[in-house]
């Protein structure tokens, strides 16, 4: 063998057993969600999600075991005794859907300390250590004031619907509403109320504000309010204002509804409950040796007049309409905030 066969050889070998990033075995690595709240349907079709894909990666070997934790009360000091346990059962990485953006950052640093991989989406949280996966809630407000401005020029008075209060979500989605009133000052928001993301729960606050309302020409929303809201003010005998309305399957229904009966026009706007998939597969990248920028922003997903036809059809029902992410998907993504 000649000197430069035996060179090729040895730089061969030293490729068979080097380390190569983002290629290390994960089928021994055990993730956890740790999720805050449940009681609305985009959480149930989050749980889902997650479900179904995590339970395909156990199956595939990809890794042991992706369980799932839901606390019984929308409490951080719950959520952080949850966390806690999960660092005691020495799991390798948290999927962390946060009750607080700052109360849990405690919980989190001592996840981290402990060599255990953090990624929060949706409800995210600042620790540095962790990970974080959103959309641009604050756009995804302000971009409900903007449609409207487009459909009533003159403005007027808008309810707002909140989400679950002093949760991450609420607030900035709440803080993009009201920016879109100041870029846009024709309207006034004339009354808010919080709808906890469910129907049920924002039918009953509106029908409670509506008797100290004026005239509203657009209720804007957070998602899983806005069915509730129109059932609320049927109900109290008052024109039907433009509601944006939040993916909901029971939300389309009814706008398809009314769209054929009336020609009714509107926009729906949230983001995919499928999220929690992304946040699996960054977790598992990270396990695998993958670099992996600590912020990463996912667009949320609008349907409009055009797109309700198809967004229905493939919404189950009482479901979100959903984007679930594949590993190639996530890797896309990381990729991309590179």
């Amino acid at each position: 063998m000649n000197t430069t066969s035996k060179l090729l050889g040895a730089v061969t070998l030293l490729a068979l057993f080097a380390p190569v990033q983002g290629m290390a075995d994960t089928s021994g690595k055990r993730i956890a969600l740790s999720n805050n709240y449940a009681g609305n349907s985009w959480r149930q079709a989050m749980l889902q999600s997650w479900e179904k894909v995590t339970s395909e990666a156990v199956s595939a070997g990809t890794v042991a075991a992706a369980d799932a934790f839901t606390t019984a009360e929308n409490q951080a000091t719950e959520q952080a005794a949850q966390i806690q346990n999960m660092i005691l059962q020495g799991y390798d990485a948290i999927v962390l859907n946060a009750a607080s953006p700052t109360a849990l950052n405690g919980a989190v640093k001592e996840a981290c300390d402990a060599g255990i991989v953090v990624v929060s989406f949706d409800g995210i949280v600042t620790e540095p250590c962790a990970y974080r996966i959103a959309v641009d809630f604050r756009e995804m407000g302000r971009v409900q004031v903007e449609y409207l401005s487009g459909r009533l020029p003159d403005g007027g008075n808008l309810l707002e619907i909140r989400g679950l209060a002093g949760v991450f979500v609420d607030d900035e989605i709440s803080a993009g509403i009201h920016a879109g009133v100041e870029q846009f000052p024709q309207f006034e928001i004339v009354g808010s109320v919080h709808g906890d993301w469910a129907q049920d729960v924002a039918q009953k606050a509106v029908a409670g504000i509506l008797p100290s309302l004026p005239e509203i020409v657009g209720v804007v929303t957070q998602g899983g309010d806005g069915y509730g809201a129109a059932q609320a003010i049927a109900a109290a005998g008052r024109d039907m204002p433009i509601i944006v309305m939040g993916n909901r399957q029971d939300e389309l229904k009814w706008w398809a509804e009314q769209r054929d009966a009336n020609g009714y026009e509107t926009m729906s706007v949230s983001i995919a409950p499928g999220v929690s998939t992304l946040a699996f597969w960054v977790a598992q990248q990270v396990l695998d040796g993958a670099t992996v920028p600590q912020d990463l922003t996912v667009p949320f997903l609008t349907i409009t007049q055009d797109t309700l036809d198809a967004s229905l059809e493939t919404t189950p029902e009482g479901g979100v309409a959903n984007v679930e992410y594949t590993l190639e998907d996530a890797q896309k993504v990381i990729a991309d905030a590179m």
